[in-house]
């Protein structure tokens, strides 16, 4: 991965244009803001956003830590992308566990084949508060759900950290207010008018690297509900379904549980960008359980403090 910033040149085409937007939200909500967090999952987007960090403030490390909102019911790979990214880059983790929040009676277990999704907003909400966050960096789009469609770049936040649409700042000509009220916390999203395809072209640019599940891998995996979910300690095959070994791969990267892998023999980034380009569906719509059987889904858990 390149991290120095890209040379200077006469012609700005469309991903030199996002790029530099991006970088200027970050450093806005910085000069803005006292303490700052990056919002790292491993997943694709959240490493497109600090590859990004790390050029905004280069050659000064960014100056802010990562935090992951850790389900327990993570992908392996994710997870060693995860520890092996922040130590490459010197960087500070922390970790919010959700499992920590079930052990403190903060929230109810799902058991072990349940869904985790909603509870990461009470650790979110916790940890931001132990810590003093007052901003916080997401990587979501707004191309992703109808609820982040929604969503400002800076995205403000009340004090009990519930997001309400109809209150928020408007944001003419890329000026942002960002500047944050006693007890409020913002989010901020410098990835907001990018596309899946936007994002897959930044990453085969800039060499951007990812867990090793994003690209076409043999897997064992079950159909259910549409989805091919991988077998794993969290999904285990039902009496009815059959394991077959299929040649997929992660167009996003979620709970295990909740998370399906489409068929792919997309083995490269050229290969994926390719495929990327020919989708009709978006990566969330097709596989994460969580939000394709219910519409306000997202919007229900935004209100309640989501990311």
């Amino acid at each position: 991965m390149s991290i120095a910033p890209t040379p200077t040149n006469t012609h700005l085409d469309h991903l030199d244009l996002l790029e530099a937007h991006a970088i200027y939200i970050l450093r806005e909500v910085v000069a803005e803001c006292e303490r700052p967090v990056l919002l790292f999952s491993g997943g694709k987007d959240s490493a497109v956003l600090l590859h990004l960090a790390v050029k905004a403030f280069w050659p000064q490390l960014p100056p802010f830590p990562v935090m992951h909102v850790d389900t327990g019911h993570n992908f392996d790979e994710v997870l060693e992308f995860r520890d092996h990214t922040v130590e490459r880059l010197g960087l500070r983790l922390v970790v919010a566990s959700v499992q920590e929040s079930i052990d403190r009676g903060r929230v109810a277990d799902p058991g072990l084949l349940g869904s985790r999704n909603r509870l990461q907003s009470v650790t979110l909400l916790d940890a931001i508060e132990a810590h003093g966050f007052d901003a916080a960096f997401g990587g979501a789009r707004r191309d992703e759900d109808k609820a982040r469609a929604k969503e400002r770049v800076l995205s403000f936040r009340d004090s009990f950290g519930q997001w309400d649409p109809k209150a928020q700042r408007p944001e003419l000509w890329n000026l942002y207010q960002g500047r944050v009220n006693p007890g409020e916390h913002l989010r901020a999203f410098p990835l907001s008018d990018w596309t899946e395809l936007d994002v897959w072209r930044y990453i085969e640019r800039e060499d951007v690297e990812l867990p090793s599940i994003y690209f076409a891998h043999h897997r064992d995996v079950v159909e259910r509900q549409g989805m091919l979910l991988a077998v794993s300690q969290f999904v285990e095959p039902r009496s009815d379904e059959v394991v077959t070994r299929e040649s997929v791969r992660f167009r996003t990267v979620g709970d295990a549980n909740l998370t399906g892998a489409v068929r792919s023999r997309a083995a490269t980034l050229a290969d994926i960008v390719a495929e990327v380009a020919t989708a009709t569906v978006s990566e969330r719509g097709a596989t994460r359980g969580d939000d394709r059987f219910s519409e306000t889904a997202m919007e229900d858990r935004k209100r309640e403090g989501y990311f």
